[in-house]
């Protein structure tokens, strides 16, 4: 179904409103996806803020791992909220229309929690590194003031990008027809709804995407190849187990954001599909957001111990006892 834009256009060349694209004309369908992000959308902000509770409230977990997964938990929470509502609303509702200055503003959110995510996971390889690599020098090396400057970068940087990109794309013109074939205001869906030729800005937005998600992601795998060495190098089987152990559920996240972010955004023009497109915003807006805080609790004790204490599961048990 094709939306008509005549009466939410000042003239032929400007759209004021857009509106997202039904999911299914079958109702049942469209309450059961309701349903599922929804509670996925509740299990993520319920982790996510717990984590940051948790590791605020614990004087244990005030190390740098700690501080920027406490970062990371923030950023997720923010990443969901900036488009998850208006989805769940799309969903269930015939109001879907989204005003051409709303779509800019959930576009800049979503592109700043996005890029600023991409370099945090980046921060967070780096701290692993010193902390395997030069644990003699890593408390000089990760202190609070060099934490506290990468988490400044990496949220700076998000916000400049985002800035600049979503003035980029809304400095085109977009003259109908105005329904986005997606769930939020993202950048593929939107320039497929540009007037005229678009390949000059998809080319800048290509390198820009090239260099917000690589650059970060080859500085990973730049960590990630000294920690193998160092423990490589570690004489005890202990020691290397324990190493690795403690970059196992960075790993875990780093693959699931990244995996589903090259695919969206690097991969060539030609094999877009709005189904695949769909199927990909909901990984990585919902189901990632709500692993993230599960992996981390699961696989880390000193997590757990901090949320049974936030919980205040710990006096319950001994009180029962």
């Amino acid at each position: 179904m094709t939306v008509n834009c005549s009466l939410w256009q000042e003239n032929s060349l400007t759209v004021k409103h857009f509106a997202f694209a039904k999911f299914s004309e079958v109702p049942g369908e469209c309450f059961l996806l309701f349903n599922l992000i929804l509670l996925m959308f509740l299990v993520s902000l319920t982790g996510n803020t717990l984590i940051v509770l948790a590791i605020c409230t614990s004087p244990s977990l005030h190390t740098p791992m700690y501080f920027f997964l406490a970062n990371l938990s923030l950023l997720e929470i923010g990443y969901t909220c900036s488009v998850i509502p208006k989805m769940l609303q799309s969903l269930v509702s015939e109001a879907r229309e989204i005003s051409r200055e709303g779509c800019a503003t959930q576009m800049f959110f979503f592109a700043f929690f996005g890029i600023t995510e991409c370099c945090l996971l980046a921060a967070m390889a780096f701290d692993r590194c010193m902390a395997i690599c030069s644990p003699l020098h890593y408390a000089t090396r990760m202190s609070r003031e060099v934490c506290a400057h990468l988490a400044i970068v990496s949220w700076g940087m998000g916000c400049i990008v985002s800035l600049g990109q979503t003035n980029f794309i809304f400095s085109l013109n977009f003259c109908g027809p105005c329904e986005i074939d997606h769930f939020f205001c993202d950048l593929p869906p939107l320039l497929a709804l540009a007037c005229g030729d678009t390949s000059q800005n998809e080319a800048a937005i290509f390198v820009v995407a090239v260099l917000c998600i690589s650059s970060p992601f080859l500085l990973i795998i730049y960590s990630y190849v000294k920690i193998l060495i160092a423990v490589l190098l570690m004489p005890s089987p202990e020691g290397r187990h324990k190493a690795l152990s403690t970059c196992s559920s960075h790993l875990l996240v780093v693959t699931l954001f990244y995996g589903s972010a090259c695919i969206t955004y690097l991969r060539p023009k030609s094999s877009h599909s709005p189904g695949m497109d769909k199927f990909l915003a909901l990984f990585y807006t919902v189901v990632t957001s709500m692993l993230n805080p599960i992996i981390y609790s699961l696989r880390n004790k000193e997590v757990k111990a901090a949320l049974r204490r936030t919980l205040g599961l710990k006096k319950i048990l001994s009180i029962n006892r």
